[in-house]
């Protein structure tokens, strides 16, 4: 689920091959719009989707002259980021 609170992008419940593909279109006419915070704190679950979706938010959003961070991952996606060498250009939140 996407809540959109000014440019907070918040996204809720399970992150997944499941429900990636339904968050995609949605997510990235945001992030195009203007520069967000995609907030990662009320995700339950991760695979390489929500990865997938996330470094395709981040294209779409270098693409349109946007700026997009990443606010607090789950563990288990920085772990699956560090896995497939692209920790390094995930724009997470300090």
């Amino acid at each position: 689920m996407i809540r959109i609170d000014g440019p907070r992008l918040s996204l809720s419940g399970p992150l997944t091959v499941a429900t990636a593909g339904d968050l995609a279109s949605e997510g990235r006419e945001h992030v195009v719009a203007a520069d967000m915070v995609v907030d990662l704190s009320g995700v339950t679950q991760v695979d390489s989707a929500a990865l997938a979706l996330l470094l395709s938010w981040i294209r779409a959003s270098r693409n349109a002259g946007r700026r997009l961070t990443i606010d607090q991952p789950p563990p288990a996606l920085v772990s699956l980021a560090s896995l497939y060498d692209v920790d390094t250009i995930l724009p997470l939140a300090h």
